[in-house]
């Protein structure tokens, strides 16, 4: 669960950044929070009306370079996870959650308007992020909710972090006949955490490195992964760790979408879709609004595709697993950090 902790005041960055008419249209957030099974609204509403709100709110994003978590946000960049392994989005499990969007569209039909509900002033406020957290968006798209992966291409990360527990390696030895004493399991369990950390630093042969987490990140990453793998104790070493939005926009961009996605390049016609190709990041904020990538990262959404051009399924997975507010944080993100070669 996130925590929402309120930011006091914000960075003004003068004419650092000067919003156009073109963003003012991809801000219409006049959308009313849905509502509960009670009929009761969740929340307020959040409208960003005016270029002075949405200068405030984008100065305050831009105030928030990596305060919390003590890390510099940077832009995404080069060619995607899937082109550097020769790979293609039919060929891999990578990324994907099992889950489409709805089906095309018919003829004359008006695709379903999604009704925001995000947090008011979810841009300019850090949140606490748990290790469970911290998974869910930097490795839930390729490893699942459970920790298996999909073999052979996606191992389980559950034996690699078992191996860190001296009383697991104990136990496993005891059981087929094998005595080894504590402290050459704790020799072990040393090498195979010291190992684990590396790959989550610097990544494998199929797995992308995770560079821009902060050791303490890691470290709440870790006590989950131990949580997750069920090592016992583990669930006392769950600690928290402060995030800002824009933080967040970037795990979700370069742990999840820069798997399918480059980061910049032309939008490909209806025709190469068809084809296969998938469109770059740094398009993304001007060929879709927020509501409508909101949308389509929590529930899908059709995509017009061919010659002559019509309404298909998107082959893009459904991310369910995140929040109106996460998808939100990647959108200003990918913004206000331009992606490039």
């Amino acid at each position: 669960m996130s925590i929402p902790i309120p930011r006091e005041g914000f960075c003004d960055t003068g004419n650092m950044f000067r919003p156009h008419e073109s963003m003012m249209k991809r801000f219409q957030l006049e959308s009313p929070r849905p509502k509960n099974a009670n009929g009761e609204r969740h929340g307020h509403s959040w409208c960003v009306k005016s270029l002075g709100v949405i200068f405030v709110l984008v100065s305050s994003l831009l105030g928030q370079g990596g305060e919390t978590s003590k890390v510099t946000v940077t832009a995404v960049e080069g060619e995607s996870w899937l082109n550097h392994l020769h790979r293609t989005f039919d060929e891999t499990s990578m990324g994907k959650t099992g889950r489409l969007g709805p089906p095309a569209t018919t003829p004359g039909e008006v695709p379903a308007h999604w009704q925001l509900g995000l947090s008011p002033g979810f841009a300019t406020q850090t949140v606490a992020l748990h290790g469970r957290d911290l998974y869910r968006l930097n490795c839930q798209g390729c490893h699942e909710e459970s920790g298996l992966g999909a073999p052979p291409e996606i191992n389980s990360v559950i034996d690699p972090v078992r191996a860190t527990s001296v009383a697991i390696i104990m136990e496993r030895n005891k059981k087929i006949g094998m005595d080894m004493s504590r402290s050459a399991a704790a020799e072990l369990a040393k090498q195979s955490r010291t190992s684990l950390l590396q790959r989550l630093h610097h990544g494998g042969q199929d797995m992308p490195p995770l560079p821009y987490l902060s050791e303490a990140e890691v470290r709440s990453l870790f006590a989950y992964l131990r949580q997750l793998a069920g090592v016992s104790g583990a669930e006392r070493e769950q600690v928290a760790v402060m995030e800002s939005s824009s933080h967040i926009g970037e795990q979700i961009v370069k742990s999840t979408c820069h798997v399918c996605h480059g980061a910049a390049g032309p939008n490909p016609s209806p025709e190469e879709l068809l084809e296969g190709a998938i469109p770059p990041l740094n398009t993304l904020t001007t060929r879709t609004s927020l509501p409508e990538f909101v949308g389509k990262v929590i529930s899908g959404a059709s995509i017009t595709m061919g010659t002559p051009p019509l309404s298909c399924r998107g082959r893009m997975p459904v991310f369910g697993y995140l929040s109106e507010d996460e998808a939100a944080d990647v959108y200003l993100y990918l913004m206000l950090n331009p992606p490039h070669q």
